[in-house]
């Protein structure tokens, strides 16, 4: 333990001094091959070369202005998401969480512009994680983050939950007060829960019918993680606002608010801001990012190989239920399902070399860099085979 961190994170006993790709070694040079990608942060691995190039190249020049002035390398961000996306306008931060707090707070303005004050209300998912802020906290679904932070317990503070897939129970909850509906398309901490194959067309006619918005939180699902871009895309789906951050950055920490015209025109100089959101050095290395994993071959990859580790496990787990049960989730984000504790699974993985990160229903998460060979796949699956037999 630290003498000087806050105690925020139940920390393990393990530090790297330096990564390659998908592998980070230690100082004793002890190499892991990394499935957790800093939670789904470092998509195109470790020490990219492209990346470090568009850092190096940026940190020469220019860090940071602020936004009180104009910044090129933000704007051809920008239009690199709008060209790439459904948006109109982009809003940069430096997080997932601030982007939660952005949404909500455009999804509330955006009804107050138009006359409808009483649309204040937010419609959200059991399982849901949106992030550590006050807001965040109360769009989440987990009471343990919630604890001592709320002015009120039990409050609901303007979120209105409902079980993920239940259509009509989420019709029932939609009143004069609903202001939009917002969840992740595939829920990352909540154990990998991908929305059911109509979800998202029938929650786009209900936002249509209602005059509400659909805001998607795509933090950890976007970015090519899915194999496609965005992960809306899977279901031919156009969101009113999406929110970013993890992977846009490739490690470097970004975030974005996608968003309609129609919902910009409420925004005002002076009524929403980031001192750090877009900077100089943030939208160099993104705008790399975003060029590299649009290419067809890179999601082509995510795809291919999402589908070999979910056959290979299937196969595993075929003989050993008593360990691991089920395999899911779309491209390279993997969900598998534990019948022992999923932090036994994940020690005995580490100890063998394979980083893996644990979400909540006894889920472990396998979040690889989008650009692992299939060689780094097979050995990720020759070291899941060796912890299943020796846990069985």
């Amino acid at each position: 333990m630290s003498n000087y961190l806050l105690s925020t994170y139940s920390r393990i006993n393990l530090s790297f001094t330096h990564g390659k790709g998908a592998w980070l070694f230690t100082n004793n040079k002890k190499k892991y091959l990394d499935f957790a990608s800093g939670i789904a942060v470092s998509c195109l691995g470790h020490s990219n070369p492209i990346l470090l190039k568009a850092l190096k190249s940026q940190s020469e020049k220019l860090w940071h202005t602020s936004n009180l002035y104009n910044i090129k390398e933000q704007e051809r961000l920008a239009q690199e998401l709008c060209n790439k996306s459904f948006a109109d306008k982009v809003f940069f931060c430096n997080s997932g969480a601030e982007a939660t707090e952005g949404l909500i707070k455009l999804a509330r303005k955006y009804h107050h512009i138009k006359g409808d004050f009483l649309k204040k209300n937010i419609i959200v998912l059991d399982n849901a994680f949106h992030g550590r802020t006050i807001t965040g906290i109360q769009a989440g679904s987990n009471s343990l983050h919630k604890e001592g932070f709320l002015a009120k317990e039990n409050c609901s503070c303007g979120f209105i939950r409902v079980p993920l897939g239940d259509i009509e129970y989420l019709k029932s909850k939609i009143n004069i007060n609903t202001a939009a509906i917002f969840f992740e398309p595939i829920q990352g901490e909540g154990g990998i829960n991908v929305c059911p194959k109509n979800y998202l067309n029938q929650i786009r006619k209900i936002c249509n019918q209602n005059n509400i918005l659909m805001i998607l939180d795509e933090v950890q699902c976007g970015i090519g993680r899915t194999g496609k871009v965005f992960a809306y895309e899977w279901w031919n789906v156009k969101p009113d606002m999406v929110g970013l951050a993890k992977g846009l950055g490739g490690g470097f920490p970004i975030g974005a608010i996608l968003l309609k015209n129609k919902i910009a025109k409420c925004i005002t100089p002076g009524s929403h801001g980031s001192t750090f959101g877009g900077n100089q050095l943030a939208c160099a290395v993104s705008l790399a990012v975003m060029k590299e994993i649009s290419k067809k071959k890179l999601l082509k990859n995510v795809l291919n190989l999402g589908i070999f580790l979910e056959k290979k496990i299937n196969k595993i787990l075929s003989n050993n239920t008593s360990v691991i049960t089920e395999v899911f989730g779309k491209g390279l984000m993997l969900g598998v399902k534990c019948s022992v504790p999923n932090s036994d699974l994940a020690k005995i993985l580490r100890k063998k070399g394979l980083l893996v990160v644990p979400a909540s229903n006894n889920v472990i998460r396998l979040l690889p860099p989008l650009n692992i060979t299939k060689k780094e796949a097979q050995k990720a699956i020759d070291i899941i085979n060796e912890a299943v037999n020796d846990l069985k």
